[in-house]
């Protein structure tokens, strides 16, 4: 087998993180005041491990950045790994965006395990979309959310595709679901997330025909997943953006909080369309939302 098809299933083979250590709780962040020109808009991606290098570490990352809008990746709530947390609410408290929902794929640990957001705007329309899996493997899922940036709906969807060996075919089943699912989206659209691939492979491209790439539209280089000794970083996290979008720039942050490093980008968005009619709202199977004490609002699995 050649080195260069060994890096893949070397790291797909890597077990998941279980999370360690006490979990510490701070106060409530206050919500840092944003200034920036119509239009603009800040994103991040970040799979965090399920908090295992400490939840806090992760908050400060984030809090660091300033983003608008954050994708997270191996959230867990209520699990034994995370002590008992609500990690989507306790960094949603110690980054002080205040708007947050988690989407449930699966139960671990004795707990909700899945992915979430963190937004400075409110997220409506909340729903998710169960991804094809092979029998018995890990459910995936595809969320998504509505949110207002300057007057224009946004729909910002988040994933994290399978990462069991040997699985790029599924890869490929799994992009073309949500390729389809989001050409029925006439708002202008992003997609962050794990996509458990490369730049160049089958299932990225097949994304990538109708979303700009925004790491390699900005010309920003190096991988998000380090693999140990002498093997490459690879590049496995994304920020895709419809056209409706002006990637201005992005960063990898090479920051020890994950076995992943998050990516940030800035964007700015057209804001000379229309909105579309509120009969787009939502769409099929959209997820229930519930609404807790401080407004936020809880993606319920479907």
């Amino acid at each position: 087998m050649r080195l260069r098809h060994l890096f893949p299933v070397l790291f797909l083979m890597g077990p998941l993180a279980c999370a360690t250590g006490p979990v510490h709780r701070a106060a409530t962040a206050p919500i840092v005041a944003v200034h920036r020109a119509p239009g603009e808009l800040r994103v991040m991606t970040f799979n965090i491990q399920s908090g295992a290098r400490g939840l806090e570490r992760v908050a400060h990352v984030i809090r660091a950045a300033v983003p608008d809008i954050v994708a997270l990746q191996e959230v867990d709530v209520g699990s034994t790994r995370a002590r008992g947390l609500d990690q989507t609410a306790e960094l949603s408290r110690l980054t002080g965006l205040k708007y947050r929902a988690h989407f449930r794929t699966t139960d671990l640990y004795g707990g909700a395990y899945g992915i979430a957001l963190l937004s400075r705007f409110p997220l409506e329309a909340l729903a998710q979309y169960p991804l094809p899996v092979p029998r018995g493997a890990e459910p995936r899922t595809l969320a998504h959310a509505v949110v207002e940036v300057d007057g224009r709906e946004v729909s910002v969807y988040l994933t994290h595709l399978i990462r069991r060996p040997f699985n790029g075919s599924v890869r490929v089943r799994q992009s073309a679901y949500v390729a389809r699912l989001m050409a029925r989206d006439s708002r202008p659209k992003l997609l962050m997330g794990d996509l458990n691939d490369g730049p160049d492979s089958h299932s990225t491209r097949l994304l990538r025909r109708e979303l700009q790439d925004v790491v390699a539209d900005t010309g920003t280089t190096g991988g998000t997943y380090p693999l140990p000794l002498f093997l490459p970083t690879l590049r496995i996290d994304y920020v895709l953006a419809c056209e409706a979008f002006t990637p201005m720039s992005s960063r990898v942050l090479r920051v020890d909080a994950s076995d992943h490093y998050p990516v940030v980008a800035d964007l700015r968005l057209e804001l000379d369309a229309a909105p579309p009619a509120v009969a787009e709202r939502g769409g099929p199977a959209a997820a229930r939302r519930e609404p807790t004490a401080g407004g936020h609002a809880i993606g319920a699995a479907l």
